[in-house]
């Protein structure tokens, strides 16, 4: 009897675990997917506001796309991004970053 409730315990206590590891790739996810939004929104405004090149338009364009697609492979290679793959984006999006802020801030307009 003990050891069965003792099994019972165990088996529930490694529900929330996964469920929590769920929760945890969805949160990377959508973490990643906010700050691509919000890349593509500071080169919008680089442009409108002529701070970014047609040149430099087409590299950062190039740049987000290799990091879509990237970050789709990931997202079909299993369950989800690992921590590497989280990480290896991540480092990509803040090279990319670097890029716009150097576009946007380095006196050539169109």
């Amino acid at each position: 009897m003990r050891l069965r409730s003792f099994v019972t315990l165990a088996l529930l206590s490694t529900i929330p675990a996964s469920a929590a590891a769920d929760d945890d790739h969805a949160g990377q996810r959508a973490g990643i997917d906010v700050r691509q939004q919000h890349q593509v929104a500071r080169v919008r405004d680089g442009v409108q506001d002529g701070a970014i090149t047609r040149a430099e338009l087409a590299r950062l364009r190039a740049d987000e796309a290799a990091i879509r697609a990237e970050a789709r492979v990931y997202r079909q290679s299993g369950d989800g991004l690992t921590r590497p793959e989280v990480r290896d984006l991540r480092r990509d999006l803040n090279q990319t970053s670097r890029e716009i802020g150097r576009a946007k801030h380095n006196r050539t307009s169109r």
